[in-house]
């Protein structure tokens, strides 16, 4: 064991350092006011998260106690361009706060050609100031927030992480998948085929014990990243971090189990997931923006046997749902950016991978280099093929219905040019390949509450590459700023732009 380093302290690896660094961008609404987790807090994150606006800490919520709890919302949303769209993506992984998606997204990408870094064990941890254990902790009098109103319940967990470990030790997967209070002691949360944390609840469950469980809140920005990451079976996202970051992170054991978290965490639940009881979870107000009041189902319960906590401690949240929040900037990216690795490792010939946020990341945009395509010699259907066999039958395809072959003019982080490239150039059926016996996402809800599998196909790839694209390349200008005007023309215009009275787009 050896003690923290500095490091930790940077704002991809603290969470509250994190916290002061979008104080110091302008881009924290400190709120010291009492608001009301039952619902209040989340309508101003909400109306945050629809307006870019800046990420709000709640200092003073209603009916905390003890150190249990602050809240910030909003912690990986959009903001205001001027202070840098991504900022808050860029912070977690100690970029500069105007970093574009792409450069973020080669920043997760290069960890995963770089060797993992162990975490470093430490002896003591920030959460660890204060304690409590089995006859002190009431779940239900904690602060918890109503998201939505059609909520089956207080959904304590959005931004968090569990730790769990297989029963032989040699993978410990952190993830994020929601819960919530069920009773004092009781979380109950989607535990879900093909999901990690599901993977190993199964090996428990083969062996017939309950699985030992952490679920750790305000853990390091870059922790929260990776665990967003849907990284293959066996990887160990600690280490991932490591690389990631060049940084070992610190983590410390738990009180009641052997489970290593980080050693920073703002709050710590430690406990077990059941491998036998379950209770109704459900309806939450999810990522694609829909709640569908009285839609439950039953899953595992997750059982608190202690909780350590900073003091002063910060619960994250996200209040998920329309455009634009946590659940679209990380998991809709994080599945492109896995997305377009895999076809780089299958020598396919795609550039650039993004799912854009106007589709509710059920999309993903596949940028071709249309050169290379041409050398391949192959033709639509069969490339169409190729790319949806080997994205959909991985666990990287799984939340992701629709890509988007585009060609080389075209930006995939900017969702107005996919629109326009799919809208004009794909002709419906035609130009589509579908995929009816694949694995679906069950919670987008054509899927889950639609006249058609929740589980199973609804997947498709779009080729948006016009003929020309796959013959001799383009043959067109869009009729845009860009391409339509002299060089010359158009550095004149922008020159002048603001002197002719116009505030953006110079």
């Amino acid at each position: 064991m050896s003690i923290s380093t500095s490091a930790q302290d940077l704002p991809h690896l603290n969470f509250r350092s994190f916290v002061e660094a979008l104080r110091e961008d302008g881009d924290l609404a400190e709120i010291n006011d009492e608001k009301d987790p039952n619902l209040e807090v989340s309508a101003i994150i909400r109306k945050s998260c629809e307006t870019d606006d800046k990420a709000p800490l709640f200092n003073n919520v209603k009916g905390a106690q003890n150190g249990l709890f602050r809240i910030l919302g909003a912690p990986a949303s959009l903001r205001n361009p001027k202070k840098g769209k991504y900022g808050r993506l860029a912070h977690h992984l100690a970029l500069p706060a105007d970093t574009g998606m792409k450069e973020i997204l080669d920043k997760i990408l290069l960890a995963s050609k770089t060797e993992g870094v162990k975490p470093n064990v430490v002896e003591a941890g920030s959460f660890k100031e204060n304690k409590l254990f089995e006859g002190d902790i009431d779940l239900e009098k904690l602060p918890a927030p109503m998201i939505h109103q059609a909520d089956g319940g207080k959904y304590i967990q959005t931004y968090g992480m569990h730790i769990v470990q297989s029963p032989d030790g040699k993978w410990t997967n952190w993830s994020i998948a929601r819960a919530m209070i069920h009773d004092n002691r009781h979380l109950v949360g989607l535990v879900i085929q093909p999901q990690h944390l599901w993977k190993i609840h199964q090996m428990w469950k083969a062996i017939g014990k309950d699985c030992p469980w952490a679920l750790c809140f305000g853990v390091p920005p870059a922790a929260i990243m990776a665990s967003s990451t849907p990284l293959p079976d066996g990887v160990t996202e600690a280490e991932y971090i490591g690389a990631m970051t060049g940084t070992p992170l610190d983590v410390v054991k738990c009180e009641t189990n052997n489970l290593l978290v980080p050693a920073n965490s703002e709050i710590v639940l430690e406990g077990s997931l059941s491998i036998s009881k379950t209770a109704p979870e459900g309806p939450f107000g999810e990522m694609h923006g829909y709640v569908f009041p009285g839609d439950f189902h039953h899953q595992p319960t997750f059982k608190v046997n202690c909780i350590t906590h900073r003091n002063h401690a910060i619960l994250p949240i996200s209040a998920c749902g329309t455009l634009t929040d946590e659940t679209h900037t990380m998991i809709g990216s994080l599945a492109a950016a896995q997305i377009r690795q895999l076809c780089q490792d299958h020598e396919l010939p795609i550039t650039d991978a993004f799912a854009p946020f106007e589709s509710q990341v059920t999309w993903v945009a596949l940028r071709v280099d249309t050169a290379k395509l041409r050398a391949m010699n192959t033709d639509p259907k069969t490339f169409s093929k190729k790319i949806g066999d080997l994205v959909f039958g991985d666990k990287v395809g799984y939340t992701i219905h629709r890509l988007v072959l585009v060609g080389d003019d075209i930006d995939v982080y900017d969702g107005k040019q996919v629109m326009w490239a799919f809208s004009t150039r794909c002709r419906p059926n035609d130009d589509e390949t579908f995929f009816p016996d694949v694995r679906a996402f069950p919670l987008i809800p054509y899927n889950a509450q639609g006249a058609h599998s929740p589980t199973k196909g609804g997947k498709v790839v779009s080729d948006a590459l016009l003929p020309a694209e796959w013959k001799e390349g383009k043959n067109w200008q869009a009729a845009s700023f860009n391409e339509s005007y002299p060089e010359e023309l158009k550095e004149k215009v922008k020159k002048e732009w603001r002197g002719m009275g116009f505030e953006t787009g110079a």
